[in-house]
């Protein structure tokens, strides 16, 4: 069964605040989304994080809590929406089976960009069936908005009563719904969309790495640019920006502090003209700026 909140914020905050509480334990990658982090405070269940992906941090900490709490939930982002990169969506259902804990994935940014028929990295990693509670945003690749949140029918008519965010705010308009289910239409037809994305996404991730730049191992669209410094940030996006460019310079507190970067985005609409264009202003201004050696 599937349920639609009005945003992806109200969507974690909703879900987690409603199946979740005192007594509870949640295991959260130390990188998710601020939704994830505010669900889980609204719910007053103890958080637990661990470290950002790392399997052996999340095991150490199932095992020191297999004996403690009503229910234990394990919760991450599919993509990471600043770094680019996966979770381990193999291994996390492993532990959870292993230590009887719920599994929750945000699939924000994998909707319409992974799996073969664009379900998300759930679909494309063959765990779709394992896990309790998916959710996503439709206001990326389905060029829409709102969100879903998918699982038992039982688990959705739970929600629909408990979720405050649900409960006490407005639905989404008629027309929103039906431009997000023509997107869904589009994605669910889009192979060729996916391969083009891809295409180019491999194209730029190759061409930075001989570069120089610090891409931060991703392994999405989502290409980060690693400068460090925010001021150096700042300063190279207002560059990229003068040369028709637009890349957004994220620094703290939205990531840690010495880790500012540009977050480009790839799309299958980018024709190669324009990535290379792109490229040869990144290469100028990094060794102008002494960002690349």
């Amino acid at each position: 069964a599937c349920l639609m909140f009005s945003c992806g914020y109200m969507a974690n905050v909703g879900i987690i605040s409603a199946l979740f509480g005192r007594g509870d334990i949640i295991f959260s990658d130390r990188l998710n989304h601020a939704s994830i982090i505010d669900g889980i405070l609204l719910s007053r269940a103890t958080m637990k994080r661990y470290a950002h992906c790392d399997m052996n941090d999340l095991g150490t900490l199932l095992r020191r809590h297999q004996n403690e709490g009503r229910q234990k939930l394990i919760v991450t982002d599919s993509v990471f929406s600043m770094d680019g990169d996966r979770a381990p969506l193999s291994r996390i259902v492993a532990l959870a089976k292993e230590y009887g804990c719920w599994v929750m994935i945000d699939e924000a940014h994998a909707l319409g960009v992974m799996g073969k028929n664009g379900e998300g990295l759930a679909e494309e990693t063959g765990v779709a069936s394992r896990i309790d509670i998916g959710m996503g945003t439709l206001s990326k690749a389905a060029g829409s908005y709102g969100a879903y949140c998918c699982g038992s029918r039982a688990l959705m008519d739970l929600i629909v009563n408990k979720a405050r965010s649900f409960i006490y705010t407005t639905g989404l308009p008629p027309a929103v719904a039906a431009a997000s289910l023509a997107g869904i239409e589009l994605i669910a037809q889009g192979a060729e969309l996916r391969k083009r994305l891809w295409d180019n996404t491999h194209y730029v991730q190759a061409a930075l790495v001989r570069m120089g730049w610090d891409t931060m191992q991703s392994d999405s669209p989502i290409i980060p640019l690693l400068i460090g410094n925010a001021g150096k940030a700042v300063e190279l996006s207002n560059q990229l920006l003068e040369a028709g460019i637009l890349i957004s310079a994220i620094r703290p507190p939205t990531v840690p502090s010495g880790t500012a970067r540009l977050r480009l985005t790839v799309t299958a609409a980018h024709q190669r003209k324009e990535l290379d264009y792109l490229l040869d202003r990144l290469q100028v201004l990094g060794q102008q700026g002494k960002l690349l050696t």
